[in-house]
């Protein structure tokens, strides 16, 4: 099996295991294959939470 990562493949839109794309391609390492799947929305949730926290801490 894959060692317990998952990878997100950002050229071929698709979870893969270790052997897969070039890193430079993909997002993770992650735990699990439903991690690997969320990549996308859990990165643009980060990004909203980051956001978010710049504002505050700029004042805005």
């Amino acid at each position: 099996m894959s060692g317990g990562q998952w990878w997100f493949c950002l050229k071929h839109t698709r979870v893969e295991p270790d052997k897969g794309c070039p890193d430079k391609h993909r997002m993770g390492p992650y735990a699990t294959e439903g991690e690997a799947a969320a990549a996308l929305q859990t990165a643009a949730a980060r990004n909203a939470s980051w956001r978010e926290d710049d504002k505050e801490w700029n004042g805005d």
